[in-house]
């Protein structure tokens, strides 16, 4: 059963819930991965492009905003969302062969 941070009586405690955590996260990035193969897929044939710039703007504001929310350090989270959705974009291109000839 998961602790709460004010159960965790022992370092133990605290460490099996950060690895618990961690699972889950790991869990959630391999779901929204799934979503990149798939926006890949429906891109292809409306021939759209990987990088569209004004969703990589509404992502990175997001991921802002929903810092804020939960009383995290915006730029902190938009950094790291930013290298979320460079990987991504690189993965899209690959799948759409952007950049072959």
């Amino acid at each position: 059963m998961p602790k709460t941070p004010a159960e965790c009586k022992t370092m133990a405690d605290v460490r099996a819930e950060i690895d618990r955590l961690d699972r889950s996260l790991m869990a959630l990035f391999a779901e929204r991965w799934g979503y990149i193969d798939r926006a890949a897929e429906i891109k292809r044939p409306l021939n759209l492009k990987a990088d569209i710039p004004a969703r990589v703007a509404e992502v990175r504001e997001n991921a802002r905003r929903h810092a804020i929310e939960f009383g995290l350090d915006p730029d902190f989270y938009e950094e790291l969302w930013t290298q979320l959705i460079d990987r991504a974009i690189a993965h899209e291109r690959e799948l759409l062969g952007e950049g072959e000839q």
